[in-house]
């Protein structure tokens, strides 16, 4: 155990370090706050220990209720038992989602948090469903991802009519609630499920998943806005470690019981483990729990701050036009500290046998949130409508998967969820809000322009994914094209010869 827990630090530490290195120089070059410094690397500390025992804990109870429910179901082959059973481990694993506790923290005054969790939570639920009944009965993920988009931007443009300032909170709701709860739990599942069928597409179509799930919670937040009115957000920046830490501790304790008692139910009626193997899998939930502790403490209470007063102050400078360089630097290398991003380029390299490498897929990934962040900061500096940038890039996204191979824009979609985690709701957010507090410290257009961040973070790698993706198949083109002429020229040898 020590050794595992030893290897996930070292593991967490190698994806925190570039990021907090970069932030603590650069904080103390511009002359930020000593203690402000010094809260942003205790955070990074917590940030490192939460992120290594939560992923010691998700692989040993997520994972392992993953594979016996997807075993059970396929065995059952009940679909409204299916349906059921789908919905409610979707609705409980969002709830456990620290990305979305992040969220909700930083929009409490725009929309109370237990009403955004709960709404956000619903959504994923049944779109989760959606996502696993398109496995089962093979339907397209390419119409099924048209349909979907095609209903979330109908039901925003009506938002939007009267109540324009929700449309970034809600794309933001969809891009963060698929993070290292959700992810390996749902693709584990999905995996499964396809394997169950046995056909020659099981392993392409236990992509495009997470993509699916995230389309859910954008048309439900999207429904609350015809009944909250747009308030002008503001992130507490005066509480403390002990104080996020005490919160933290209900909050979580609350999110998770609903899984522990889920388990409990499941193994009475029909996992059935002996004794040593429950006690291995509630062991694990305390390890996601202390994780999620630590890991939303160090966030909210070490690096929120530091990012926001950041943000202000170059948005201040006389070089404000530094924050997009500077803000796709943050966003590059904080994508390596997302817990769900490791477990999916695993995943992705497994699956795909090696084509698509962990590498290429975080090359892709980095860059596609570089981009996100350059973006948003260019919405906070000239206040571009949200809808110039994110309605014409899902229009490219949508006819590239016309020519993109399967494998690749289905696991784009499922990167899209991936990448937009806790790291980006507790760092980069706070940066971009912090940029727009300083360039309007009204805060009169904070809610339209600071916004959507999120929705870009998620939005990016969808192009970039298959980018990589139209560049493989090229390639693959001209290797067949060479093999072919070396065919040509050595029968034409052997016919002079």
């Amino acid at each position: 155990m020590r050794k595992l827990l030893f290897a996930k630090i070292i593991e967490s530490a190698t994806a925190v370090i570039p990021m907090t290195i970069s932030v603590a120089l650069l904080s103390l070059l511009i002359g930020l706050d000593g203690t402000l410094i010094m809260n942003f690397l205790i955070g990074a500390v917590l940030l490192t220990l939460g992120l290594a025992i939560f992923s010691m804990g998700a692989e040993a109870s997520m994972m392992t209720i993953a594979s016996e429910i997807g075993n059970y179901l396929v065995q059952r082959k009940n679909l409204w038992l299916l349906v059921g059973v789908i919905f409610t481990v979707g609705l409980l694993i969002t709830l456990a989602e620290p990305a979305l506790w992040v969220l909700g923290d930083q929009f409490q005054a725009v929309v109370n948090p237990f009403v955004l969790i709960s709404t956000v939570s619903i959504g994923t639920g049944i779109f989760v469903v959606i996502a696993l009944l398109r496995i089962i009965f093979q339907f397209d993920l390419r119409t099924l991802t048209i349909i979907g988009y095609g209903l979330v931007f109908g039901v925003a443009g009506i938002v939007a009519i009267f109540n324009p300032s929700f449309i970034p909170v809600a794309f933001d709701s969809g891009g963060v609630t698929t993070g290292p709860m959700a992810v390996p739990f749902i693709m584990s599942l999905g995996y499964g499920l396809a394997k169950a069928r046995g056909d020659k597409d099981a392993d392409i179509d236990s992509f495009g998943l997470i993509g699916i799930a995230s389309i859910g919670p954008i048309i439900s937040v999207l429904v609350l806005g015809f009944f909250f009115s747009p308030v002008t957000p503001d992130l507490d920046l005066q509480s403390t470690f002990i104080d996020y830490l005490k919160s933290n501790a209900v909050s979580m304790l609350v999110a998770i019981l609903p899984f522990i008692l889920f388990f409990g139910i499941f193994q009475v009626t029909v996992f059935k483990f002996q004794t040593q193997k429950v006690i291995k899998v509630l062991i694990a939930f305390l390890y996601v729990y202390i994780g999620l502790v630590l890991f939303l403490t160090g966030a909210n209470a070490g690096l929120v701050n530091l990012a926001h007063d950041m943000g202000k102050f170059f948005a201040e400078s006389t070089f404000k036009w530094a924050l997009i360089p500077l803000g796709m630097l943050f966003g590059y290398i904080s994508i390596a500290a997302e817990p769900s991003v490791m477990v999916l380029n695993k995943l992705v390299e497994d699956v795909s046998a090696g084509v698509v490498t962990k590498r290429m897929m975080l090359v892709s990934l980095s860059v596609g949130v570089a981009i996100s962040v350059g973006l948003a900061m260019v919405r906070v500096l000239t206040g571009l409508n949200i809808w110039w940038i994110i309605l014409p890039a899902y229009i490219i996204i949508i006819f590239m998967m016309f020519f993109t191979p399967k494998i690749f824009y289905a696991i784009a979609l499922d990167s899209g969820g991936a990448v937009s985690g806790a790291l980006t709701s507790a760092f980069l957010m706070p940066f971009v809000f912090g940029a727009g507090v300083g360039i309007d410290p009204t805060k009169a257009n904070i809610l339209t322009d600071a916004f959507g961040l999120v929705a870009f973070v998620a939005m990016t790698p969808l192009i970039t994914i298959q980018i990589l993706g139209l560049l493989s198949k090229l390639q693959a083109h001209r290797a067949k094209d060479l093999s072919t002429k070396e065919e040509v020229i050595s029968l034409e040898s052997e016919e002079n010869v």
